[in-house]
């Protein structure tokens, strides 16, 4: 058990400079130091202050453009957007320097080839008919039920390869061949098979799924320049195009989440210190990079909170393989706090929402939240956590901007129904497994669109096409609530998505409801080059 005061990040003394990867960037803003991302707070403060997100908000959304109504209007969308990002690469001249030497990824950002292994190849894990991608992820163990989102994902490319694949400025027509392995969310496992998917099947790219299996992966797939684009995980390392600009996040920021936590407490303050003046506040750790992110995240923001004083913060460890957190849960239940927080992924989700019901914790605590990660019936649903799915009613998530597409707010939203008539192909019963939804429509629609964009670029699709496509992608991503922005920007902008909605759980519904306006922080967060000694942006 871990007990704090006020919170402070790991690691005091000198702090480490990360050494640049072999395939390092140059140009563009400097990282943070490691503390509270200040763009990312501001923006936070000020939009929960123009904003409901207390037990009686109102779900509202933020206005955007006419919004498409039909897939035709989505397909058009989508063609317009990938049209503006290829016109700004060929006017930015971005790409491959005439030497091979470098990549002029985005306006002064470059990337130096020469550092680029003997014999690296460019189109490798491409034929004249065929792409490539490996993939890492957890089929088993106690967070199987994120391998469900490959098997969407197929469904998806199954799609795409039947509607004609991927066609290029090179002439070629490539159908999508997805490689992916199982190593049950065990980091030691995936770096053998990440080594499989490189060597052996000469992959074009791979995308590896959680934060420690990325990390263990990441500086090799870098030093080789193999493109490691839309990985499965939100943590913040991710975000740092100059040391590892072959590596790009998809999802919310776990920092950036811990910080949303940060400022509901500051904006529920005086009801939650209403019994005594104090906040304690009690958080479920997963041990690995993953929840050390959410923990190191919210210690941050509460470091510089002007209410510290006022806060304890207690955390019970557990890890990702663990069958039960019956003791963790219950040491969390005797400190009675006004806020619980899981920092945790897949089984243990459930397990919290069972064991809070059980020991009095739900009863008693004001808020109880879950994370980003588990905002999916797969977790909260009435057949996950037993009985009428009462014990789920009232769960808070801060939900980095999805739609919750198996719910029924989203009957006539015309994504949805696309998304859920290519599962109905494949007998999937969506509703009770959601992730395989995440999979198709996120990854399958994510990498689609970037492929489709580097292919249009001068020498069609290639991995340095790919990366320079991604760095400068700037799409309306349909399973996005409406308003969010999906973009990136060289080394200005490194995270694709920074909206999220604060949610709440309806049992009768089977779904969290929003709560509030949409919060979006765009461009707001400072790029991160991670230090694993010290367990922050160095």
């Amino acid at each position: 058990m871990t007990r704090s005061k006020f919170g402070v990040l790991g690691g005091a003394g000198v702090v480490l400079a990360l050494l640049a990867s072999a395939c390092g960037g140059s140009g563009g803003d400097d990282a943070t130091d490691g503390t509270i991302d200040a763009g990312v707070k501001d923006g936070v403060n000020a939009a929960m202050n123009a904003t409901s997100t207390s037990a009686g908000g109102s779900a509202t959304t933020v206005a955007a453009a006419k919004y498409p109504t039909t897939m035709d209007e989505w397909q058009a969308r989508w063609k317009s957007e990938r049209d503006a990002s290829v016109k700004k690469i060929k006017a930015g001249k971005f790409g491959i320097s005439a030497d091979g030497k470098s990549v002029l990824m985005s306006d002064g950002y470059t990337v130096d080839l020469t550092k680029c292994p003997s014999g690296w190849n460019n189109t490798e894990g491409l034929s004249d008919t065929e792409i490539k991608i490996g993939h890492t992820t957890a089929l088993s163990g106690t967070l199987a039920v994120y391998g469900q989102i490959a098997h969407g994902w197929q469904y998806y490319i199954n799609e795409i390869n039947a509607g004609g694949g991927i066609k290029d400025t090179a002439g070629k027509t490539r159908k999508i061949n997805l490689i992916f392995k199982d190593d049950g969310y065990d980091s030691a496992r995936t770096i053998p098979l990440v080594d499989e998917l490189i060597d052996s099947e000469k992959v074009f790219m791979v995308i590896t799924l959680g934060s420690p299996n990325t990390m263990k992966t990441y500086d090799k797939l870098n030093q080789r320049c193999i493109p490691q684009p839309l990985v499965m995980t939100g943590h913040p390392a991710w975000g740092d195009p100059i040391n590892h600009p072959w590596t790009t996040g998809e999802q919310l920021a776990y920092n950036t989440e811990a910080v949303l936590w940060g400022g509901f407490i500051e904006k529920n303050a005086a009801e939650l210190k209403k019994k005594d003046g104090k906040i304690t506040v009690a958080g479920l750790v997963m041990n690995n990079d993953f929840g050390r992110a959410y923990d190191g995240g919210f210690k941050a923001w509460l470091a510089q909170s002007p209410m510290k004083a006022d806060i304890e913060y207690f955390t019970e460890i557990i890890e990702p393989s663990a069958p039960t957190i019956t003791d963790a849960m219950t040491t969390l239940a005797s400190k009675n706090p006004e806020i619980f927080i899981a920092e945790t992924a897949g089984t243990s989700c459930t397990q919290a929402v069972t064991e809070a019901a059980q020991n009095g914790l739900k009863e008693k605590a004001l808020y109880v939240f879950q994370p980003s990660v588990c905002k999916a019936n797969s977790f909260m649903g009435k057949d996950k956590v037993g009985g009428d799915g009462k014990a789920s009613d009232g769960w808070w998530v801060v939900g980095g901007g999805t739609k919750a597409l198996e719910a029924q707010s989203f009957d006539a939203d015309i994504w949805a129904m696309e998304c859920r008539k290519r599962l109905e192909k494949n007998s999937i019963d969506w509703v009770k497994n959601p992730a395989y939804m995440s999979g198709a429509c996120r990854w399958g629609w994510s990498t689609e669109q970037v492929f489709r964009i580097a292919s249009e670029l001068d020498g069609g699709l290639t991995r340095v096409n790919l990366m320079v496509a991604l760095r400068n992608f700037d799409l309306t991503a349909p399973y996005l609530l409406q308003g969010a922005k999906f973009n990136l920007s060289g080394n200005k902008d490194a995270y694709l998505t920074e909206a999220s909605e604060f949610g709440k759980y309806d049992y009768l519904k089977q779904s969290f409801i929003q709560q509030g306006d949409l919060i979006e922080l765009s461009g707001k967060s400072k790029n991160c080059a991670w230090n694993q000694q010290t367990g922050n942006c160095g």
